[in-house]
């Protein structure tokens, strides 16, 4: 149903309040240079994981997980994604849902299966490229945005990686204004850490 590349089976951090298994989607248009999964980018990979198997897991784990978060890569590249949460909301589990917002069409229709969401909004929308590399993908984010704050039964958090080699504190400024202004209640600021940050730690 869906190409995953991976899960992991316990969380507390991915959907606040609630304990929750994480699929992640295999596949992302877009190239962030501070990408943290960059393993997830390529669509023409096998998937890791059977849809059977994710179910199968799921149906052990029903009563003690709270929800299921679809994170990617980029969960909304996945036609059948509004298929497989309803499959999962069947079980009795809450849907989170991480997202660029790259795909607005397939944003609406799964907001209707979706309980929270986790939104990054990258950079003001008229700065988009310099951070994924694609000319007017701020105007998929940016009409994304206006449909999730438009759902008003889904709660929602819009978080921006800044990479001070990629956004100014000015450009920084700039958004949490805009995003302020258009009424967004939770916007959470995250500091970069490229893979060679991680390589440093070990």
């Amino acid at each position: 149903m869906l190409q995953l590349g991976g899960l992991v089976p316990l969380t507390s951090i991915d959907f606040p309040g609630h304990l929750a298994a994480v699929l992640f989607c295999q596949g992302c248009p877009w190239h962030c240079r501070y990408c943290h999964n960059p393993h997830l980018l390529r669509t023409d990979v096998p998937g890791k994981l059977e849809w059977a198997e994710v179910m199968h897991f799921l149906r052990e784990r029903a009563g003690f997980l709270d929800g299921v978060v679809f994170s990617g890569g980029e969960p909304l590249l996945q036609p059948r994604l509004p298929e497989a949460m309803q499959a999962v909301k069947a079980l009795g589990f809450k849907v989170a849902l991480h997202t660029a917002g790259i795909m607005p069409a397939r944003l609406a229709k799964v907001l209707p299966y979706v309980d929270w969401v986790g939104l990054d909004i990258k950079a003001p929308f008229h700065a988009y490229k310099k951070v994924t590399g694609l000319a007017g993908s701020g105007f998929k984010a940016e009409e994304s945005l206006d449909l999730l704050l438009a759902a008003k039964h889904v709660d929602y958090e819009i978080r921006t990686t800044v990479d001070s080699s990629l956004l100014s504190k000015e450009e920084v400024a700039m958004l949490t204004a805009a995003l302020a202004k258009r009424g967004v209640k939770r916007h959470v600021l995250q500091a970069c850490r490229k893979p060679e940050d991680k390589l440093l730690l070990k």
